[in-house]
C-alpha cells in the first residue's frame, strides 16, 4: 500500500517539477522575449508572417480577436468535414477506407476543432492515414493553440491599462505552435516511439496467431473450444458452422506523432479505437508515464505563466494551489474506490482483491500492465484536463470512481482543464469568488488591481454556466429520445450514467466516454456536436469580452481593505465556489446516475 501511495505522489511531484520551468518559458515566448530557440525559430516565424500577410505588431480589440478565433475555427471545421466525407477518393488511404457519413463527419470535425476529440468511430477502421495526419493531427495542434491564444488575450486584459488592444490572434497562434507545441511534440513522439508506439505509413499487416481461435456462425469467440484439425468442439460436442481463425490484421500508421500532440494539447482522440489502452499506442509503463504527464504538463505550466505575466507570482501559485488540491482529492477518491472494488467482486472470494503479488482491487476494464494506480491516475488526469484519452475503460469503474471522472468534467474542466481554456475558465470562477467576497464585506470587488463591475460579472456567469447548460440540456433531451436507449450498454442508473457521461464529456470539451455507449447515430452525432460548439465558443466570447473591458480600465491602488487573492482563504473560497456551482447544477443528475448506481451496488 505504501508503494502505491508513493507512486501517486511521484506522478504529482514530477508533474509540478516539469511545469515550473516550462511555465516561465511559455511566458517569455508569448511576450516576444528571447529564448534558447529564438535563433532558429524567429526567422521561421517572420517568414510565416510575410507569406500570410500578418502584422507582427498588430493590436486587436476583443471583438476583432473573437472574430478571428471564430473564422479560423469555422474554416477548419469545413475543411475537416469535407476531408472525412471524401477520404474514400483521396490518396493516403492504403486500406481503402470509405468516406464517413455526413453526421459522423460533422461530429468528428466539430470534436477536433473544439479541442474535444470525442470519437464516435474507431480510428483504425474508419479514418484513413490522410485524415488522421492532415485532418486530425493538424487540428490537435491548432485547436490547442487557439485555447492558449485566448488565455493570453485574457492575461493582457488584466495587465494593460486604458487600451483596447489584446495582441494579435495570428501572432499568438503562430508562436504557440512554433515555440511550444512542435518542440514538445517532437520530444514526446521520439520518447514513446522508442517504447514501441508505431510510426509508419506502411499498410496494415496480416500476421499468424500464436494459437488458433474459433468463432461461431455469428462471429462470437468460443472461449472453451478445442480445435483438432478442422473440427471444433465445446464440452465434447461438435460446433456446426464454427470457423477457425489463424491470422490477425495488425493496424499500423503514424500513431506516435499524433499520440504526442493529442496528449500535450489536451486533445485526447485515440489513433486506435481503444485509445491509450491499445498496446501499439501505449505499450509500456514508461510510455504510459510520458503520455500521462503530457496530459497536464501545459495546463499546469500555464498557472505559473499567468503569475509571471501578471507580475504577481503569488497569484499564479494561488490558482495552481486551488486546482492542485481539487485534483489530489479527486485522485484520492478514485484510487480508494477502485482499490476497494465492489461487494459483487469480493462476494465469496469470487475475485482475489488482495495486493499480494498483483494490483488487486477492481481490475475490470483495466490493463494488467498498468494496474490500479496508473489507471486511476490517468483517469483523474484526463478528466481534470479536457483531454479524454483513456488507458482504461471508465464504464467499468466503480460508481463513485466513475462519478468523480464525470464531476471533474461537469465543473467546466477547470481543475487545470484544457490548454488555455482551463485557466481562463478558472479565472471566470475567480471573478465570481471576489464578487461574492465583496458582497460579504460590502466592498466593490477587485481582481488584479481592477474593479469588477456588472458587465464582467455577467460575462463571468455566462462563462461559468455555459458548461452546465450544455450538459444538462443535452442529456435531458437525449434521455427523452426513445432511440438513445438502443445505444446503451446498460439499463437503469448505470445506463443513465452512460448518457450523462457522454454529454458531460462533450460539454466539458473532454472527449472520453463510458466505453459501452454507442454514439454513432444521426441524433447523437448532431446533438453532441452542437453541445461541443456551444460549450467551446460561448465561454471564449465571454472571457474575451471580460478581457476587452478590463484592458480599458485603470488600475486602482491596493489598500488595507482590498481582498487578498493570493492567501489560503481565497484559495479555499475559490474551491468552494467551483464546487458550489457544480453541486447546485449537477447533484440531481448525479443522484439519478452514479449515486443511485452506488446504492444499488451496496444493496
Amino acid at each position: 500500500m505504501t508503494n502505491t501511495v508513493l507512486q501517486y505522489a511521484l506522478y504529482l511531484v514530477i508533474l509540478a517539477a516539469l511545469a515550473i520551468p516550462l511555465g516561465a518559458y511559455i511566458g517569455k515566448v508569448m511576450n516576444g522575449e528571447k529564448v534558447f530557440m529564438s535563433r532558429i525559430l524567429v526567422p521561421c516565424e517572420n517568414f510565416l508572417y510575410r507569406i500570410l500577410h500578418v502584422k507582427k505588431d498588430e493590436e486587436m480589440n476583443w471583438k476583432k480577436y473573437a472574430v478571428s478565433v471564430f473564422a479560423f475555427s469555422g474554416i477548419s471545421l469545413i475543411f475537416l468535414f469535407l476531408l472525412q466525407m471524401l477520404q474514400g477518393v483521396l490518396p493516403g488511404n492504403p486500406e481503402g477506407i470509405e468516406g464517413m457519413s455526413w453526421h459522423l463527419s460533422f461530429n468528428t470535425a466539430v470534436s477536433f476543432v473544439t479541442n474535444t476529440n470525442w470519437q464516435a468511430y474507431s480510428g483504425e477502421a474508419q479514418a484513413s492515414y490522410l485524415t488522421q495526419a492532415l485532418g486530425l493531427t493538424v487540428q490537435n495542434f491548432v485547436s490547442a493553440a487557439v485555447g492558449i491564444a485566448v488565455l493570453f488575450a485574457v492575461i493582457r486584459g488584466f495587465t494593460r491599462v486604458k487600451t483596447q488592444g489584446l495582441g494579435s490572434f495570428w501572432v499568438d497562434v503562430t508562436r504557440i505552435i512554433l515555440y511550444v507545441l512542435i518542440p514538445l511534440a517532437v520530444i514526446v513522439s521520439i520518447g514513446i516511439a522508442s517504447q514501441g508506439v508505431v510510426q509508419t505509413l506502411k499498410p496494415y499487416e496480416t500476421v499468424d496467431l500464436v494459437e488458433p481461435a474459433a468463432v461461431d456462425a455469428d462471429g462470437n469467440i468460443l472461449e472453451d473450444a478445442v480445435i483438432d484439425g478442422d473440427t471444433v468442439t465445446v464440452d465434447g460436442k461438435d460446433v456446426d458452422g464454427a470457423q477457425i481463425i489463424t491470422q490477425q490484421v495488425v493496424p499500423l500508421g503514424p500513431a506516435a506523432s499524433q499520440v504526442a500532440i493529442k496528449q500535450l494539447g489536451t486533445n485526447g482522440g485515440g489513433f486506435f479505437g481503444v485509445n491509450s489502452a491499445h498496446p501499439l499506442e501505449n505499450p509500456t509503463p514508461f510510455s504510459n508515464m510520458l503520455e500521462m504527464l503530457s496530459i497536464l504538463l501545459i495546463p499546469v505550466s500555464l498557472c505559473f505563466t499567468f503569475g509571471r505575466n501578471v507580475k504577481n507570482k503569488k497569484q499564479g501559485a494561488a490558482i495552481f494551489a486551488a486546482m492542485f488540491i481539487m485534483l489530489a482529492a479527486a485522485l484520492a477518491i478514485i484510487a480508494v474506490n477502485e482499490q476497494a472494488a465492489t461487494p459483487q467482486l469480493a462476494a465469496g472470494g469470487a475475485v482475489d482483491l488482495s495486493q499480494s503479488g498483483q494490483s488487486g482491487g477492481n481490475m475490470e476494464g483495466k490493463e494488467t500492465r498498468f494496474g490500479i494506480a496508473s489507471s486511476a491516475t490517468w483517469a483523474a488526469f484526463t478528466t481534470a484536463a479536457s483531454n479524454g484519452s483513456v488507458n482504461s475503460m471508465h464504464d467499468s469503474y466503480t460508481p463513485l470512481g466513475g462519478m468523480i471522472t464525470m464531476l471533474q468534467m461537469m465543473l467546466g474542466e477547470v481543475i487545470f482543464g484544457g490548454v488555455g481554456c482551463g485557466l481562463y475558465g478558472m479565472l471566470a470562477f475567480a471573478i465570481l469568488a471576489v464578487f461574492i467576497a465583496g458582497l460579504m464585506v460590502g466592498r466593490t470587488p477587485e481582481f488584479l488591481e481592477k474593479k469588477i463591475e456588472p458587465y464582467e460579472m455577467k460575462m463571468a456567469v455566462l462563462a461559468c454556466l455555459a458548461t452546465p447548460i450544455a450538459i444538462l440540456a443535452g442529456s435531458g433531451i437525449a434521455a427523452l429520445v426513445p432511440g438513445v436507449a438502443d445505444s446503451l450498454n446498460n439499463s437503469g442508473a448505470h445506463g443513465f450514467s452512460e448518457v450523462l457521461y457522454a454529454y458531460s464529456s462533450c460539454g466539458g470539451n473532454n472527449g472520453s466516454a463510458f466505453a459501452g455507449f454507442g454514439a454513432n447515430t444521426p441524433f447523437l452525432n448532431v446533438s453532441l456536436g452542437l453541445v461541443m460548439l456551444f460549450a467551446r465558443f460561448v465561454p471564449i466570447a465571454a472571457v474575451l469580452g471580460i478581457a476587452g473591458s478590463m484592458a480599458g480600465k485603470k488600475k486602482i491602488a491596493v489598500t488595507a481593505g482590498t481582498l487578498s487573492t493570493t492567501n489560503a482563504m481565497f484559495i479555499f473560497l475559490l474551491i468552494f465556489v467551483v464546487l458550489l456551482v457544480g453541486a447546485l447544477s449537477f447533484f440531481p443528475a448525479l443522484a439519478l446516475g452514479p449515486i443511485a448506481d452506488f446504492f444499488q451496488m451496496i444493496g
